[in-house]
């Protein structure tokens, strides 16, 4: 569930991208609408709200959310203010990769892969299944970040259709093999005497 309310604030960037850019007076002030620059400050805005939101509720954040909102600030921040739309388009690429090194540094720092970490306290499984899984998350990383800057910078016009719907579906089917990959290998729970 928690991945899902992550592409809240994309979704919402999605259908402020897709607005006919126009530009709206306001009480003397004029509002630039729709296009990637008021998509961008869509974005920005509903992740704070989001994760602030999420702060408030439960005391804290994951560190990928921290991560996620560090990065979402960073470049929509700077794409914002250099009006560049590729600061932009390397951010899913760079939040991706940080992932998969996150993940690989888990192979030798601690005493167990960060998947193992993430899932163990519902999950048993082997040891060497972890270190599958975990391998599993690492590849799907650099995939979703290659594939990202693929897009963004060979297909451009449709980049924020794929960063939607793209980057979701990818997600939902490497989560599916996800579950078909655990409910093969999970030990049962032992029997308490």
């Amino acid at each position: 569930m928690k991945q899902i309310i992550d592409f809240v604030p994309l979704l919402l960037f999605f259908i402020a991208y897709k607005i006919a850019p126009t530009t709206i007076d306001i009480a003397g002030f004029s509002l630039d609408v729709g296009g990637i620059f008021s998509a961008t400050a869509v974005l920005v805005v509903s992740s704070v709200i989001l994760y602030g939101v999420l702060f408030i509720h439960q005391r804290r954040l994951e560190k990928s959310q921290w991560l996620t909102l560090a990065a979402c600030l960073l470049f929509g921040g700077l794409t914002l203010a250099l009006h560049s739309e590729a600061i932009l388009k390397w951010k899913a690429p760079v939040l991706n990769w940080l992932f998969a090194l996150a993940f690989t540094g888990s192979h030798f720092i601690g005493d167990k892969p960060l998947i193992q970490r993430m899932m163990g306290h519902a999950v048993r499984l082997p040891a060497a299944q972890w270190t599958q899984l975990n391998v599993a998350w690492i590849l799907f990383f650099l995939v979703c970040g290659f594939a990202n800057l693929f897009v963004a910078f060979i297909y451009p016009a449709i980049w924020v259709d794929f960063k939607v719907f793209g980057s979701l579906g990818l997600t939902l089917l490497f989560m599916a093999g996800q579950a078909l990959y655990l409910v093969r290998h999970m030990q049962p729970e032992p029997e308490e005497s």
